[in-house]
């Protein structure tokens, strides 16, 4: 590396274009959830994310993150619950369903209520039930680290997005 480069400042950094971004992130294939919570009237909220990660064994904490922008944003920011649903790979219409804008993305969804009664997803590879423990901002994102509180895992086989295409683990859907 030249120092010159070394010693480039966050400040000086040059334009990204957002559309090459996204397209050179989409070369990491990464799970697919559904993260859910409760409104401040007790109405299910819900959106497909695929910006999950672990952070932590000891204490239990995963991350993900939200838009400021997001229909959802409040209900999320003001709820300390949440559940990461994981998706399996025959999920896709159900990713689908929670990605687009809609009054009531539960509709015909099936789902039993968790820890504080958020939904839990039926048919999910994976339910983390997480309270909030802490909120970061990070551009026009606010990063959500939740502590695990309760957790369940099946063997279905998860649902995942590569270069903007919705796959199941052998490539298909």
């Amino acid at each position: 590396m030249k120092s010159a480069e070394a010693s480039l400042a966050a400040d000086d950094a040059p334009f990204i274009d957002p559309a090459d971004l996204r397209n050179t992130l989409g070369c990491f294939a990464t799970g697919v959830a559904i993260v859910t919570t409760l409104s401040a009237n007790g109405r299910p909220v819900g959106m497909t994310i695929n910006s999950f990660n672990s952070v932590s064994m000891d204490p239990p904490l995963v991350l993900w993150s939200i838009a400021r922008k997001a229909p959802s944003y409040d209900a999320f920011h003001a709820n300390g619950s949440f559940v990461v649903n994981i998706l399996s790979e025959h999920q896709h219409e159900l990713c689908l369903q929670f990605s687009r804008p809609s009054e009531d993305k539960f509709a015909g969804v099936d789902f039993e209520p968790g820890l504080n009664g958020i939904p839990q997803l039926t048919g999910a590879a994976a339910h983390l039930e997480c309270m909030t423990h802490d909120r970061v901002e990070g551009g026009d994102h606010t990063i959500i680290i939740g502590r695990v509180m309760r957790l369940q895992a099946s063997d279905a086989m998860p649902l995942l997005f590569h270069r903007g295409i919705l796959r199941g683990f052998d490539g298909r859907i």
